[in-house]
């Protein structure tokens, strides 16, 4: 059996209809029985880059024995006409992270996966220094053991003051290597005596790579530092049911 932080994450396949677009990463999130997979928001639209996927397809392991066993669920992003994706926004602005309930009765019957809950997230910050050690969970450039279908994980630190917006911004940064592929994916703290099951605390959501405007691109190598969501964002993305806080935008016309 793999380790449980494992288990936490999923590949993610962008399409548009049946043509592939892009690969990420994600996780899994419970909050009172309801399931959501998470992962960034410029996953499922970016307008920037003119990336409209209308489908995902996620990775599911089928068979908590034998982990070759594995299976694609299929989620349309819009139901008549409309996302189907929960994001939000704060006075820095938009917030690079996305959660789309799952239809539970749609998983595989024997679904083998863990999923974080509000209690994974940091309610202090006294425990979390800058320098502190973290572990980033995805699937960079697509790259995972392609026969257990797990992911990798990246050795990161903090690298900005916890629980400061880092320039206004609701996210902090972590100095890692990253690469295209890890958008998405979970941003983890080892904490022994919580969870016995799943022994991590979630911290943030791995976004992108940052870089200066002013760095020579000859002389200067990259700074080498990424843009983490804080975590906590998840409790306001997944709460009524009924009434996400923030609408998500319409499906882009057909052209």
């Amino acid at each position: 059996m793999a380790e449980s932080i494992l288990l936490t994450a999923a590949r993610v396949s962008t399409f548009d209809g049946d043509r592939l677009l892009t690969g990420a990463s994600g996780f899994f999130f419970l909050r009172d029985e309801r399931l959501f997979f998470v992962t960034s928001r410029h996953v499922v639209i970016d307008a920037p880059t003119k990336h409209f996927p209308n489908r995902i397809e996620i990775e599911l392991h089928t068979d908590a024995v034998n982990l070759t066993q594995a299976s694609a669920l299929s989620v349309w992003l819009y139901v008549d006409g409309k996302s189907v994706w929960r994001q939000g926004s704060d006075m820095g602005g938009e917030i690079d992270v996305a959660a789309i309930e799952l239809d539970r009765s749609a998983l595989p019957p024997s679904v083998a996966m863990q999923a974080f809950t509000p209690a994974h997230l940091q309610s202090t910050l006294d425990e979390v220094e800058v320098g502190s050690a973290l572990l980033v969970v995805g699937y960079p450039l697509g790259f995972h053991d392609v026969i257990y279908h797990l992911p990798v994980v990246r050795h990161a630190v903090i690298a900005s003051s916890f629980g400061v917006r880092f320039q206004g911004q609701g996210y902090f940064l972590t100095d890692a290597r990253t690469h295209r592929g890890t958008s998405g994916a979970a941003v983890v703290m080892r904490a022994p005596g919580t969870d016995p099951a799943l022994p991590w605390k979630l911290l943030g959501v791995h976004s992108s790579r940052m870089d200066m405007n002013t760095r020579d691109l000859v002389l200067d190598e990259s700074l080498g530092l990424n843009c983490a969501w804080y975590a906590d964002i998840l409790l306001t993305l997944t709460g009524n049911p009924a009434a996400p806080p923030v609408p998500a935008p319409a499906a882009p016309a057909a052209t």
